[in-house]
């Protein structure tokens, strides 16, 4: 066994001692080590949540973003994207699909607007998806940094989960993802994640994994930092860059796809031994680089999917990342494979069931 701080990988495990050091050790795990690390979080998984993966229909209102971070593919200064924003009736449809085709919840998602027309409008959205689901389809939504009395605005009229994604709980690191014009803070960010803990929604973030200049001990950090935020779903997987965007070319030191993709099954195996009630999404970038690649997540810890229910002909305007995969299906077709995909990973999908994430419904 591959030794550090004088605890083989298996020592870590059984004891349940995840310093720093030893979740470098684990990061650092490979061959039979690595196997056994994915191993044990797959059985863990198994013991405390169950084999049940929960279905997000994922629905990208719109491509149309205020923020202008440096990796990613609709930030506001690229030109060459063609805007789109989903009427009302095209929300509302997809949102009907998920309810009768019994998916349970929803995550609507766009980017970043904050004025009082896009607010005004979610709110609407959330209190009529409500009425034709008879309150039976769960509401997650994820539109960037909020004010206090618009995220208790949405709450009010229904949404109960919120996905705020870090990208990196290093302070540096996270200047570096994102301008330095007094917008993109890694303050603002924690404050709104502060806030949304507050008012009661279920808290998710997440960090990108194999972005240039990243360590191996930043990815400790920000394992500690969902463990010691408590937070409640976490949503994570591999940097994959954007052509459109300046990190367009991969740094000299980056980690090829291949060590992206390993370390962000890593990521998700440690961090269902670390917080084991927490939910935790097998994202689609995984996917991008691997065709089976949320399938390993989900066999490595992970328990919630997102398939794409957007409407096809607007899915390759909403693209964060080079090689986005289902960008030519419609909502129909990415439904179907989900039974045979999740067989793959002796997994069956929780239909109807919100999911929630039992670390919240404990309140631990």
């Amino acid at each position: 066994m591959y030794l550090c701080g004088m605890l083989t990988v298996n020592e870590i495990i059984e004891q349940k001692n995840f310093s720093r050091e030893n979740i470098v050790t684990l990061l650092n795990a490979e061959g039979p080590d690595g196997l056994f690390l994915l191993k044990r979080a797959g059985e863990q998984k198994l013991n405390i949540v169950g084999n049940k993966v929960y279905l997000r229909g994922l629905i990208e209102l719109s491509n149309i973003c205020e923020k202008d971070c440096f990796y990613c593919g609709i930030r506001k200064s690229n030109k060459k994207i063609n805007r789109y924003n989903l009427s009302d009736e095209e929300v509302l449809k997809a949102a009907r699909f998920a309810f009768q085709e019994k998916f349970g919840s929803i995550v609507i998602q766009s980017g970043e607007v904050t004025n009082e027309k896009f607010v005004a409008r979610i709110e609407k959205l959330i209190i009529l998806i409500k009425e034709l689901s008879e309150d039976k389809l769960g509401i997650t939504l994820s539109f960037g940094e909020q004010s206090e009395s618009v995220y208790r605005r949405w709450f009010a009229a229904g949404a109960h989960r919120y996905l705020l994604r870090i990208e990196s709980s290093n302070p540096v690191l996270y200047k570096k993802l994102h301008p330095d014009d007094g917008h993109h803070t890694f303050q603002q960010r924690l404050a709104a994640l502060n806030l949304l803990k507050e008012i009661g929604y279920q808290t998710g973030t997440g960090v990108m994994i194999g972005t240039p200049g990243q360590t191996i001990e930043d990815l400790a950090d920000d394992l500690l930092f969902f463990r010691n935020f408590d937070i409640d779903m976490v949503g994570m997987g591999p940097f994959i860059e954007h052509n459109d965007t300046p990190f367009k070319i991969p740094a000299a030191d980056s980690l090829p796809l291949s060590g992206r993709f390993n370390l962000s099954l890593k990521m998700v195996a440690i961090l269902r031994l670390m917080m084991p009630t927490i939910n935790i999404a097998a994202t689609t970038a995984l996917q991008a680089i691997d065709p089976l690649g949320r399938e390993k997540a989900v066999m490595a810890g992970a328990n919630i999917i997102m398939p794409n229910i957007t409407p096809g002909s607007y899915r390759n305007n909403y693209l964060l990342y080079n090689n986005k995969p289902c960008t030519d299906e419609e909502p129909e077709q990415c439904a179907g494979c989900l039974d045979a995909r999740l067989a793959l990973a002796d997994s069956e999908i929780g239909y109807g069931e919100w999911g929630d994430s039992i670390h919240f419904t404990n309140g631990k």
